[in-house]
């Protein structure tokens, strides 16, 4: 009976050990690994943010393509027909002409007041001067073939003769005879001139101004 309770007590001992060598080894390893136990459920506490709409600064108006809403054309008005709504029909040939009615009417009016031959000459040599450079640049265009193109060309040349026929008046009168050579710086043979001169600047103006 004795030796019984020996060896139980043997036997309990040994288990004992057993557990505890085992229970060790099979121990999990948490540290550094932070909090491994279970968490409360706290999303039912909050709502996530949600996307808002942006509104518009401004209400949007049914009414825009209304008849009530915008002006009407101004079409009795000259300033909006001429400017806005008709065409930009001006070419650099078409404002060359403009220039050079301009001087054609200066140069018609001194003829008519009878103007001092400086004043004649120095219209005249400005209107020249403009047409050299009205040659030069449509001569090789097809604006050279233009009936007012070479109307001015013709007139041209007819105002330098005349105002050539002026200066030698004045300058050779005083020297020569009415007869002869003379006959030619004649005050009515100038005047006769002058108002051939006339009659082509008028003819020359209604071609320029049938330029479109």
């Amino acid at each position: 009976m004795k030796n019984f309770a020996v060896l139980f007590l043997l036997i309990t001992l040994c288990s004992n050990c057993c557990f505890g060598w085992g229970f060790k080894n099979n121990k999990v390893d948490t540290e550094g690994k932070g909090y491994l136990g279970t968490l409360p459920d706290i999303s039912k506490n909050f709502s996530p943010n949600e996307p808002k709409t942006t509104k518009p600064v401004f209400e949007a108006s049914q009414d825009f393509n209304s008849a009530n809403e915008i002006k009407p054309i101004p079409k009795d008005n000259p300033a909006f027909v001429n400017i806005i709504l008709k065409d930009n029909k001006t070419s650099p040939y078409l404002n060359d002409i403009i220039e050079i009615l301009t001087q054609l009417e200066n140069l018609l009016l001194c003829i008519e007041n009878r103007d001092n031959v400086q004043i004649f000459n120095a219209k005249a040599y400005f209107f020249n001067k403009t047409i050299e450079f009205f040659r030069d640049k449509y001569q090789d265009m097809p604006e050279s073939s233009f009936i007012s193109y070479q109307k001015l060309m013709q007139l041209s040349t007819y105002t330098q003769s005349v105002a050539n026929l002026r200066a030698e008046a004045e300058k050779y009168r005083p020297y020569l005879a009415y007869t002869g050579a003379g006959y030619l710086y004649n005050d009515n043979v100038i005047d006769q001139q002058l108002e051939y001169l006339k009659q082509e600047i008028e003819d020359t103006i209604v071609i320029l101004k049938e330029v479109h």
